[in-house]
């Protein structure tokens, strides 16, 4: 019994929390001097409060998904689809989980705790009724994408609170979140391959389509690129050399998609693909390599051109 509710707290799912390690890495950036015992005490506790706070989210989305999730034809198998799971077994597990993960959240500072509730409301909104907005198109990607940037604030804010990331960083984090939902959304559409089926696991497939699920997908590749390239020549500008391969990154993660067996329909299961896997460890080494070495001859791409009046 207990192996069930284990199961819909979907540990194997915490790897997600990786993504807030640009977000450390980008508050040590700024302050440097900010590597210290209690910092790292911080970092630590901040995964594990993130861990809990988004296996609270895991547990209720799991509970309110099942009659949904029979529609699947993978899901269908989870505990709580075969009546493993009980009413007042989730929302306990929920509040539980909930409360610890604040509570440690509380530990590490101020900021870090608004921004834990932020992400408990989140998750409320994205899976509980009536809004429920997982049923509403573009909305369901924009709001369950949100975790991004949030994952991104988390980690900042474990190690620096005087101040806030870029605005261009969050929005463009949040927009590689809704690339990331819109692709996993169209790899589920087409796995399923028939619309009606689709819709009775899906409420908003009933508006989606194969084409607007890509088209979608393209426009919050490009906001994202866009504003990751703002972000990247104004703090520095050898960042300029990774901008192709993020590009490919992207093109790369669509291709996963057409796959006969998508794992874009599993993002978690990333890992198991292993020419992405080791593109990614390459562009994070660039993007390391290009942090630690300065090329002069860029600096022309800052230069400013004074135009007669």
């Amino acid at each position: 019994m207990l192996r069930n509710y284990i199961a819909i707290a979907r540990p194997d799912h915490w790897f997600k929390n990786i993504f807030m390690l640009p977000g450390i890495a980008l508050g040590l950036y700024f302050y440097p001097h900010g590597v210290t015992g209690t910092v790292a005490l911080h970092i630590v506790l901040a995964f594990i409060s993130a861990s809990l706070l988004a296996s609270a989210n895991y547990t209720i989305n799991e509970w309110l998904d099942a009659d949904f999730d029979r529609h699947h034809p993978q899901k269908k198998n989870r505990p709580s689809v075969s009546g493993l799971i009980t009413r007042t077994g989730a929302w306990t597990q929920w509040l539980l989980l909930a409360v610890v993960g604040l509570v440690l959240a509380y530990q590490i500072g101020r900021v870090y705790f608004y921004l834990s509730l932020f992400f408990i409301f989140m998750g409320l909104c994205y899976n509980v009724p009536p809004l429920r907005t997982k049923e509403i198109a573009y909305l369901d990607v924009l709001t369950e994408s949100i975790n991004n940037p949030i994952r991104l604030l988390l980690g900042w804010s474990a190690v620096l609170t005087a101040m806030l990331p870029p605005s261009s960083i969050i929005i463009s984090y949040w927009m590689g979140g809704a690339f990331l939902m819109a692709v996993k959304r169209y790899a589920e559409y087409r796995h399923i391959d028939d619309p009606k089926q689709a819709a009775l696991y899906r409420s908003s497939f009933l508006t989606y389509t194969e084409n607007s699920l890509l088209l979608s997908a393209f426009a919050y590749a490009l906001t994202c690129t866009f504003l990751l390239g703002i972000f990247l020549i104004k703090y520095r500008v050898e960042y300029i050399l990774s901008f192709p391969f993020i590009a490919l990154l992207f093109v790369y993660y669509l291709a996963l998609a057409f796959k006969e067996e998508p794992v874009a329909q599993t993002p978690e299961k990333l890992y198991r693909e292993r020419g992405f896997f080791t593109y990614s460890i390459f562009l994070v080494l660039l993007i390391v390599l290009l942090s630690l070495v300065d090329i002069p001859t860029l600096e022309i791409l800052l230069v400013t051109l004074d135009l007669p009046s």
